[in-house]
């Protein structure tokens, strides 16, 4: 029998680089100046919204596309002159992409094949790779038959089955409905873990992005505007084009002034001093800024210590949560309030409080 564990298993640690890509589509700049890394065992998350380059970004890597300026290394030795098939990369499409006169066992063995594994490796990977999606035993089904879920398994198993270098998947989740793209989502992270498989995971959506990755590369324009893990993204966005896309749109200009105790924010709802230079100490004083007032980090019962009055101006209930929109001199700010907090009714005052030092963030 052969041994398909450690014949086509990686045994040293890889890396993937991407340095300065640049790529035109006619008079489209699809990518300007993309660099980023992807470690051995890492699954990155490409984020942003539609159009921003995610998709060419693959198409890159993978070989479908050439750049025009840039190159694309692995373990430091360029990709530029190896042909796609001879990548040992693997790419999972949101439509799944099964061949619709094969049955399950069948769509799975198509790359073992190429790799002329045997009868029985090929038996062998292919029990494995069902049993690690959670679907032991259905070789025999036909395609057709699947669901949503079970053909998006098939389809992850039949990229995982040759055990690819690196595991590219463009929008994996994004043809099944909600419920059960938030249940699989989790689910095929712990598949992404469970197989030690580096993989790029490409999505518009922020959820799924923060769920799946280790680490989130967000794109705008061709560009890469922030690289993190997802918390800290989500904590500490660097520009408003970040902030709007994670959804956190409590925007408003500011300056920075200097106090006693260290710097402040004027707004034009107040003065918040935030009493240590962090991350405004390259700032001029009296510069004009864009500042975030983060909505998760509001109290409604005094304990922080700035304190602002509004007027609920619309509530709705979002489940868990109830979103209130509440304005604040001429500013109309959105927070999110657990559902079994009483609150006031439309066109009611409310007193909010909050830490600065949690609260404020200022952009770039």
């Amino acid at each position: 029998m052969q041994d398909i564990t450690t014949e086509h298993a990686i045994t040293t640690k890889s890396e993937l680089q991407l340095q300065d890509i640049h790529k035109h589509f006619g008079d489209n700049l699809a990518l300007q100046g993309v660099s980023f890394v992807v470690s051995d065992q890492e699954i990155v998350g490409l984020l942003g919204p539609s159009g921003c380059g995610k998709s060419t970004v693959l198409s890159v890597v993978a070989g479908l596309e050439k750049p025009d300026r840039g190159v694309v290394k692995w373990n430091g030795k360029s990709l530029e002159d190896i042909p796609t098939h001879k990548r040992g990369f693997g790419l999972m499409f949101q439509d799944f992409a099964l061949f619709p006169h094969q049955d399950t066992y069948n769509n799975i063995a198509f790359g073992l094949r190429m790799q002329g594994i045997s009868q029985e490796g090929i038996k062998e990977r292919i029990e494995e790779v069902l049993t690690l999606v959670g679907l032991p035993g259905i070789g025999h089904r036909d395609v057709s038959t699947l669901s949503g879920g079970e053909a998006q398994r098939v389809a992850l198993a039949r990229a995982l089955a040759p055990r690819p270098r690196l595991l590219m998947l463009d929008e994996p989740l994004g043809a099944l409905d909600r419920n059960l793209r938030e249940r699989l989502m989790v689910e095929l992270r712990g598949i992404l873990r469970q197989s030690h498989q580096t993989a790029i995971y490409v999505t518009h959506d922020q959820e799924e992005a923060f769920t799946v990755a280790d680490r989130i590369i967000l794109m705008n324009s061709g560009q890469v505007a922030q690289v993190g893990k997802p918390v800290d993204i989500y904590r500490h966005p660097k520009t408003e084009f970040v902030a709007r896309f994670l959804g956190l749109d409590n925007l408003m200009q500011g300056q920075i002034v200097r106090t006693g105790e260290g710097f402040g924010v004027q707004t034009s709802i107040g003065m918040f001093c935030l009493k240590s230079a962090g991350e405004v100490k390259d700032l001029d004083q009296n510069e004009s800024i864009k500042v975030l007032l983060r909505p998760d980090s509001v109290h409604l019962d005094g304990s922080g210590e700035s304190k602002v009055k509004g007027v609920i101006k619309d509530m709705s209930f979002r489940g868990k949560n109830n979103r209130v929109l509440i304005q604040i001199g001429e500013l109309l700010f959105g927070f999110d309030f657990p559902a079994y907090i009483e609150l006031p009714e439309v066109g009611l005052a409310l007193e909010l409080s909050f830490n600065p030092q949690e609260a404020i963030q200022i952009l770039g």
